[in-house]
């Protein structure tokens, strides 16, 4: 995993991915999931383990698309798991990410469903 921050409660993984999404930094966002982490993008397919999401995020980054904070719903927690979610502020749904605390404390995304629409510029 890189040497960024570390979420240290579930709701740090959406700030942290727009802060790095941001940034272009896609090493830096596939350290926010899981080694077998899956993912629900592209539409219609998914892609699963920590190098495929970071190759994927270097292909969307590569468009210089701008993301925006989105204001949380409600964290669930169970244990070691939790849901977390945004609403997109279209309002055409919500984002949703199965998170674990991982063995030093800190979260990482497992099951990722973005519901992702590139911004327009």
């Amino acid at each position: 995993m890189s040497e960024n921050e570390k979420a240290l409660k579930p709701e740090d993984l959406t700030r942290l991915f727009v802060e790095r999404a941001n940034a272009g930094d896609a090493a830096g966002l596939a350290a926010l999931y899981d080694e077998e982490a899956v993912m629900a993008y592209p539409p219609g397919s998914t892609t699963v383990g920590r190098e495929a999401i970071r190759q994927l995020w270097e292909k969307v980054l590569s468009n210089g698309p701008h993301f925006e904070p989105e204001e949380p719903l409600p964290t669930l927690v169970f244990g070691d798991i939790a849901l977390t979610s945004t609403p997109p502020k279209d309002g055409s749904g919500a984002r949703a990410q199965v998170v674990k605390r991982q063995a030093d404390g800190s979260w990482l995304r497992i099951i990722d469903q973005p519901e992702f629409r590139p911004p327009t510029s």
